[in-house]
């Protein structure tokens, strides 16, 4: 990962891993004998490691937080990150590289599966439509990638990356509002509501 985001993919190498791992060159051939073994294990590290630091930086947060604010404040930081800029340097580099491709062919929809899945774990009482949540988060997925991009470039120094993300999570909040929030169609007359709920608390340790 670190050679990833410091080098590039076209400057990294097995022996630069090696050296930076602190291991022999025969260790790492050992354990991963060709660079697209190695870089198959990365991915499914990168991957994993993610889906925990997000589940857990979502546990911590203050109850104020726990919602969908603040899961998409999480999910940006997320996105700025050196595990998702190592995924995005695959993914740019795998456009052209005919080797990497066919690992990278599916890389955005796993990490979609994962996107989705930890959404469906920290807001399981949602009534949104089954197909609904898939398209939004395609779409946010979509939107946080442009906008990583240029946060690579110019570190949001005008503002204009922030000023999106609030957007979004205004629009978010009425969609998931926070708890003792009516939804969309929560009719007061009748006291039951149609509309999507409130955030679950967060998953335990052990999610």
């Amino acid at each position: 990962m670190e050679c990833l985001v410091d080098l590039g993919w076209s400057r990294t190498s097995t022996t630069e891993v090696a050296r930076r791992a602190g291991v022999s060159r025969g260790a790492q051939q050992h354990h991963y004998p060709t660079k697209m073994v190695l870089v198959a294990a990365s991915l499914e590290h990168l991957l994993e490691a993610q889906r925990i630091a997000y589940e857990t930086a979502f546990a911590i947060l203050p109850p104020e937080r726990r919602n969908v604010e603040g899961a998409l404040d999480l999910l940006w930081e997320v996105f700025r990150g050196r595990p998702a800029k190592a995924l995005m340097e695959l993914a740019v580099a795998a456009r052209t590289d005919e080797e990497l491709r066919p690992l990278c062919r599916d890389l955005n929809e796993r990490i979609l599966q994962v996107i989705l899945e930890t959404f469906e774990r920290l807001f399981p009482s949602t009534t949104l439509p089954d197909d609904f949540v898939p398209t939004m988060l395609r779409g946010i997925f979509a939107m946080f990638v442009g906008l990583s991009v240029q946060n690579a470039l110019d570190d949001d120094a005008d503002g204009h990356q922030a000023a999106v993300l609030a957007q979004v999570k205004s629009v978010a909040r009425l969609i998931i509002p926070a708890p003792g929030v009516a939804g969309p169609g929560t009719g007061p007359d009748t006291g039951t509501g149609t509309g999507p709920q409130a955030a679950a608390p967060p998953p335990d340790d052990t999610a």
